[in-house]
């Protein structure tokens, strides 16, 4: 199967996005988007073993190191992405020194974020193997690492060369991975396109068997979209906000609960449906939501946490800007829009679904 290219269209920092099954078994030919000295691939314990030696395929001659990471988004840290800074100096990495980050969301963040900051930014490519990753966190070139104050507190825009997805990475992904990645499927619908909405709708029993052609179809359209938002606006001073629809409630829930207790695709759905909740949205359209959700097999409620300790987790959240917490809310499905202009008291009731 021909795979899918699409283009992230920034100009001279443009770049492809290249999806198929089994790019990596195929020999994929990632000589034209390394910058020329050598590379570095940053992977996982988990990772590596599976598909390490397929990208290996991918990559001129033998020369390159390889550095592997501890499994986990708690491992999402400074310490983690000064052990990659280490590694490129104990290599001698140069300025055409090119880092391929070869795993889920985590990897492909702390790599991006050492990359940005080696020698004040190299290159580097993404080879994203969980849903989450392909559809989401690979494309944009946001990068960075978690602190104990709030999740990805500490990061840089630095966008990628490539991001190579290979589909056939999702047959060895847990069921519960699986899943979280499909949160950010359904969000790319919830917020821009209701007829993938209703396409998510008739095809999520089809997605959660892990049919080809459907996770083809999703992954394609949900880069599609974040594309078309990152090139419209890269750094988030606009349009790209709409792409937060349920991360600032899910951002709280993890930090609350403890980074990794929750899956991050988890935190988002139950964020999406206190998010949609909130907008006062009609209940036929919130039933929709929480139907969605629920055949995706994710959660519709966040946990026990407090609604006091979801508060100020929020307070820390990249979104807020003059004090005023920006949120994500709905006209309606597929129509999203960015507010700081809401009720005080609608989100302590929202916040008040913690307290059960």
């Amino acid at each position: 199967m021909t795979p899918h290219t699409l283009t992230v269209d920034l100009g001279a920092r443009s770049y492809p996005i290249v999806i198929g099954a089994g790019v990596m078994d195929s020999g994929f030919d990632l000589s034209p988007h390394l910058e020329g000295g050598g590379c570095l691939v940053v992977s996982n314990v988990t990772v590596a073993p599976l598909y390490l030696e397929k990208l290996r395929k991918c990559l001129p001659g033998d020369e390159f190191a390889c550095h592997l990471l501890p499994d986990g988004e708690i491992h999402k840290s400074m310490a983690t992405a000064e052990s990659i800074l280490d590694k490129l100096i104990d290599v001698r990495a140069g300025r055409d020194t090119t880092v391929v980050a070869l795993g889920g969301g985590v990897v492909g963040d702390i790599a991006g974020f050492a990359a940005a900051c080696y020698m004040r930014g190299i290159a580097y490519i993404q080879v994203p193997t969980t849903l989450l990753a392909q559809v989401d966190s690979s494309v944009g070139g946001k990068t960075g690492i978690n602190h104990p104050g709030g999740k990805n507190l500490i990061g840089a825009f630095h966008q990628p060369r490539l991001v190579l997805v290979d589909t056939h990475t999702l047959l060895t992904l847990p069921d519960r991975e699986l899943r979280a990645g499909l949160a950010e499927v359904i969000k790319y619908g919830a917020i821009v396109d209701r007829d993938f909405f209703a396409w998510l709708e008739i095809n999520m029993p089809a997605l959660v068997k892990r049919d080809a052609d459907a996770l083809i179809y999703a992954i394609r359209r949900s880069c599609e979209i974040k594309a078309e938002v990152v090139a419209e606006d890269e750094r988030e001073s606009g349009k790209r906000a709409l792409l937060n629809f349920g991360h600032t409630f899910g951002h709280a829930i993890e930090n609350s609960m403890g980074y990794g207790e929750w899956l991050h695709g988890e935190a988002v759905a139950a964020g999406m449906v206190m998010a949609a909740q909130m907008s006062g949205i009609d209940c036929s359209e919130l039933s929709r939501l929480k139907a969605l959700i629920n055949a995706a097999g994710l959660p519709v409620r966040p946990p026990p946490a407090g609604s006091a300790k979801l508060r100020q987790a929020m307070q820390m959240d990249k979104k807020v800007q003059a004090k005023k917490l920006r949120l994500v809310l709905l006209h309606r499905l597929g129509d999203a829009f960015v507010s700081t202009d809401y009720s005080g008291d609608a989100l302590l009731e929202t916040l008040g679904m913690a307290d059960a």
